[in-house]
């Protein structure tokens, strides 16, 4: 956004907030000139208070506080504050869950979200349903572990339990079937332009099953501490994620014809993907130590698109929001970008 002009000589002047957007506990970083008179410079959010980690005349971090439902931020140095800054800041839609994925996204609008638990718990819910007013329902019970979510072009909802190795196909109405076993400790799921499943088993194996429900090993890859997470590219290529005991790990790239190459390397315990309709790569992860979601260009420069802690998958709805999934919660944030559509 462009600064408006400000001809009052002692008014703190914001000339850059990055990134762009930012959820509860999530940091901006905001440039500019004036900010230190008497005290130490003030930042509000909406009508909160930030706290300041850093203050200088020339830079200032600020903390998003929880409760925030308006991403206007104004500095001050005293008694004057700058002109607006418009952010764009994340509104929890959900609390209590726990995933450990992507949420996922029907045609509708409508959420799904995961409660994995712990290894071998027993949770009295295992996927739930926000609907377009975010009310938070049950919508499958019975699942141990549910980990990774993804719908096929029939609005059909397929989860992964990382426990026993099966991906489970549930319909509209909430009824739930084998779809395929033997998946190891299946975690990450994409579907294909031809509607293929792809399913990633974290102890090294990438499946793929056909629609007639034959299974073949795609492609190996290192092994995972934690999950595969899956998303298919505009370039009909498989990436995947996965953290590993590293702090620079790699986004992998694997072709139609499962050749493995290294897409991007430098990253901290990346997890949960998602395009959008221009190509570009978001990641849940963090970048030079600043965590949150990275945005990854095509042609493979990365930059800090949103910050926030404990950040563990993404996902755009139809309506251009982006949805963030932390270890806890859910979160939707009107960054008014267009998600790459179902193959």
């Amino acid at each position: 956004m462009a600064l408006r002009k400000n001809s009052d000589g002692g008014r703190p002047q914001i000339a850059q907030v990055t990134p762009t957007a930012a959820i509860p506990g999530g940091e901006f970083q905001i440039r500019g000139k004036g900010f230190v008179k008497e005290d130490r410079p003030r930042v509000m959010i909406g009508d909160m208070a930030a706290p300041v980690i850093i203050g200088s005349d020339s830079f200032v971090i600020a903390r998003v506080p929880d409760g925030v439902a308006i991403g206007e931020l104004v500095l001050a140095n005293g008694a004057q504050q700058s002109t607006v800054w418009a952010c764009d800041v994340g509104v929890q839609v959900a609390d209590s869950m726990h995933p450990v994925s992507n949420p996922a996204v029907d045609s509708f609008g409508n959420i799904y979200s995961t409660f994995s638990g712990s290894r071998g718990q027993k949770t009295p819910v295992s996927v739930y349903k926000i609907d377009l007013n975010y009310s938070v329902r049950p919508f499958v019970n019975d699942i141990m572990n549910a980990t990774g979510l993804a719908f096929d072009s029939d609005g059909l909802l397929y989860v992964s339990s990382r426990l026993d190795g099966i991906v489970y196909q549930v319909t509209p109405s909430g009824n739930m079937s084998v779809f395929v076993e033997g998946m190891g400790v299946a975690t990450g799921l994409a579907f294909d332009r031809k509607g293929d499943l792809y399913v990633g088993d974290r102890s090294g194996t990438i499946f793929k099953i056909s629609q007639s429900r034959q299974i073949y090993v795609f492609c190996t890859v290192e092994p995972s501490i934690a999950a595969y997470h899956l998303a298919f590219g505009p370039d009909d290529h498989l990436y995947v994620s996965g953290p590993t005991t590293s702090s620079f790990d790699v986004v992998h790239r694997i072709s139609p014809a499962g050749e493995l190459e290294v897409f991007y390397r430098g990253l901290g315990r990346p997890q949960g993907m998602a395009f959008d309709e221009s190509g570009n790569l978001y990641v849940a992860a963090s970048l030079s130590g600043r965590k949150g979601v990275i945005r990854i260009t095509p042609d493979r420069d990365a930059a800090l698109f949103l910050s926030g802690p404990n950040v563990v998958g993404v996902a755009f709805t139809p309506s251009k929001s982006m949805l963030v999934a932390t270890t806890n919660a859910l979160y939707r944030v009107d960054v008014q970008v267009k998600g790459k559509t179902l193959p």
